[in-house]
């Protein structure tokens, strides 16, 4: 398995994984999944950032993680928030762990402090494990934040500090945001 960044030539697997956990997961909280172009549109937004954007390739994607700034305002720039989906086939075979190693690496090469994570789901046992093997540590819960399937659905905030976290002040300029 290869851990590389996304390209246009990967949208439509791109699309289909996020598509199934959209029709049948909780871990997003969006209720129709998003057509190619929408998704070319995302990951654009998230490169453009110059952010990482990967997938992992054994022989076809089978899974992307991604970073993309954690809120607008320019005081989050040393801030990012994660994602990670995995093909249906591919859940229980190491490659969220190996998107997540890779992605947490080039955030931390990029000089960003924190990562944070929101989990859709409490009972989602295997991105909160995922996340906690990766050192992150749950940080709250909003109960019933979110209504899909017909059920009410948490989610799970979770925070990893990358290069020191707040220990220190930055020694870069962060995320190129603007303020809003």
């Amino acid at each position: 398995m290869i851990i590389r960044p996304v390209t246009e030539a990967d949208v439509e697997a791109v699309t289909a994984i996020y598509g199934h956990h959209v029709l049948h997961g909780l871990g997003t909280f969006e209720e129709t999944p998003p057509p190619p172009e929408e998704m070319a549109r995302r990951m654009a937004a998230v490169t453009s950032h110059d952010l990482p954007y990967l997938v992992a390739d054994d022989g076809g994607i089978v899974g992307f993680a991604y970073a993309g700034p954690f809120r607008p305002r320019a005081a989050y720039r040393f801030t990012v928030e994660d994602s990670v989906y995995v093909a249906p086939g591919a859940a229980g075979k190491g490659v969220g762990r190996a998107l997540m190693a890779h992605l947490i690496a080039r955030c931390e090469a990029k000089g960003l402090r924190q990562m944070i994570a929101v989990i859709g789901d409490s009972g989602n046992v295997g991105s909160i494990g995922l996340h906690r093997a990766l050192g992150f540590e749950v940080r709250g819960v909003a109960a019933g934040a979110g209504y899909k399937h017909g059920r009410w659905v948490d989610i799970v905030w979770m925070q990893r500090a990358l290069n020191g976290g707040a220990s220190t002040a930055p020694d870069a300029n962060g995320l190129s945001l603007g303020e809003s």
